[in-house]
């Protein structure tokens, strides 16, 4: 497995995200327009040969914090680290985009990525209820 960091849309690999991203939340549609309104999209991937299975994606907020948007890692390469990996890389590479704090939100039915935040030293800052009534915990972690 090798790590690919896609500045921009990654049109090489829509298909696949697309698939993983349905998989995992619930059937939920990413469609190109979606990604083409994010500013500054920061793109990680988890790809072994020709197949992508993981990704993390993310954007510069208003504020001035990086937004860790989306993840999600095909179920048979679960609990072998890669969503860990991709957050490791999505962060040094922020860093060297200057910025120094980064934002997510989780919701408690992903409790395996509230889990990873957590160890990799996001605070818990506050909790709401979006526009689709779901309960979300709004994580923030100060980089280097």
């Amino acid at each position: 497995m090798h790590i690919v960091t896609i500045e921009g849309i990654p049109y090489a690999w829509l298909e696949q995200l697309q698939e993983i991203h349905a998989h995992v939340f619930d059937g939920a549609n990413l469609p190109l327009e979606k990604l083409e309104k994010k500013e500054g999209l920061l793109c990680i991937l988890a790809v072994e040969g020709d197949t992508l299975i993981g990704f993390k994606l993310g954007y510069p907020h208003p504020d001035g914090i990086f937004y860790s948007w989306l993840g999600g890692v095909q179920v048979a390469y679960r609990g072998q680290g890669i969503a860990s990996q991709l957050m490791k890389q999505q962060h040094e590479h922020i860093k060297t985009l200057g910025f120094h704090k980064v934002r997510t939100y989780g919701r408690n039915t992903f409790k395996a990525m509230l889990i990873t935040n957590l160890k990799h030293g996001f605070d818990i800052l506050s909790t709401f209820i979006d526009e689709k009534g779901r309960h979300k915990i709004i994580f923030e972690k100060t980089i280097g």
